[in-house]
């Protein structure tokens, strides 16, 4: 829905205490699906507008470290044209907001249709072009599901090192940092998002295990966004990640 509810000041300190006693770290915010404020549709445009700043005003109000959001998509434009449009779309959205803490961070896609982001460029054209009087920092979220369906190989051993080098090079890895932690259950370059629990989909165990294991990334948050088909689905995904760290940290160690 757009539309939003008031959050309880009683609400949000409960939160931070149980942040501080629990030692939660980092706050990651999703925004709202419907928002697209790269549209050409100037009634959707103004209504994404307002919905990003009110995402922003909850996340500065919470404490959150970070705002993932999606690039949008460019139907009825040129690529060109609809990046331009966002830029100015977040610029009105974040007029007079500033955190310290808060950092924007835009999500790659897996390309189908008129999505903005599934090249890596995309993503940091975009970055390039807002303007310095924007006072909220803005960085990357690399979902690994939308990287294997856009052409990025990260289930192969080449792959993986080959996107890492080219996130290197384009983006900056210390920008990226969020993983978005998903199998895929359609195959490399086929451009459709679809989510897969992990181990079962096209990038498979040995590649999350590469993944998360990887120099470059292991320091960043992984989380998950898989299918719940039954319960208890997101438990047995989250420790199946687990358990990929610690078998590669073993097999170092012996190989040691």
């Amino acid at each position: 829905m757009w539309r939003s509810s008031a959050l309880d000041p009683a609400a949000i300190e409960r939160l931070k205490e149980a942040r501080r006693r629990l030692d939660l770290k980092p706050l990651v915010v999703h925004d709202n699906y419907l928002i697209n404020m790269a549209a050409a549709d100037r009634s959707i445009r103004a209504r994404s507008i307002a919905a990003f700043r009110a995402e922003i005003g909850r996340c500065l109000a919470i404490g959150a470290d970070y705002l993932v959001f999606h690039p949008g998509s460019y139907k009825g434009q040129t690529l060109e044209e609809s990046i331009r449009t966002l830029v100015r779309s977040l610029e009105e959205a974040a007029e007079g907001l500033a955190g310290r803490r808060l950092m924007l961070l835009l999500e790659n896609t897996a390309g189908s249709g008129s999505a903005i982001g599934g090249r890596f460029g995309e993503l940091a054209a975009v970055r390039r072009a807002v303007s310095r009087n924007l006072r909220l920092r803005i960085g990357y979220c690399l979902d690994t599901a939308h990287c294997l369906a856009s052409g990025y190989d990260v289930a192969s051993a080449e792959g993986l090192e080959a996107t890492v080098r080219e996130a290197r090079r384009i983006l900056g890895l210390s920008r990226v940092r969020i993983i978005h932690a998903n199998d895929s259950k359609a195959p490399p370059g086929s451009r459709v998002d679809r989510h897969e629990h992990i181990g079962r989909g096209y990038i498979g165990m040995q590649g999350f295990r590469r993944i998360l294991n990887h120099p470059g990334l292991r320091d960043k948050a992984f989380i998950l966004e898989t299918p719940i088909d039954r319960e208890g689905d997101d438990r047995r995904n989250l420790l199946t990640l687990k358990r990929l760290c610690r078998k590669s940290l073993t097999t170092t160690t012996r190989s040691s």
